[in-house]
């Protein structure tokens, strides 16, 4: 199991809608009109990218501890789980 930072920003001006990025794994980014729509994309979102790294034989990003963004509404860990066998995230 690994556990990713997801920050999530909010602008008004977009409709309210949610922008969430997984701050210590480079390109995972969604959004959702609701923060638990937001919440499901990213999830999803992560584990379609974990699962194309293991499929091309990429090691994962390390998580790292202390990363953060002030300018996010709300910061929130995402954990990944895995089967190291098959190479499909859970």
């Amino acid at each position: 199991m690994l556990e990713y930072h997801a920050a999530y920003y909010r602008y008004p001006e977009d409709d309210g809608w949610y922008v969430v990025e997984v701050l210590d794994f480079p390109g995972v980014v969604s959004q959702g009109r609701t923060l638990k729509e937001a919440r499901y994309m990213i999830r999803d979102a992560l584990r379609e990218m974990v699962a194309w790294y293991l499929e091309d034989g990429k090691p994962l990003p390390r998580p790292k501890a202390r990363v953060r963004d002030k300018g996010a509404q709300r910061m929130e860990k995402i954990r990944v789980h895995f089967q190291v066998a098959s190479g499909v995230p859970v």
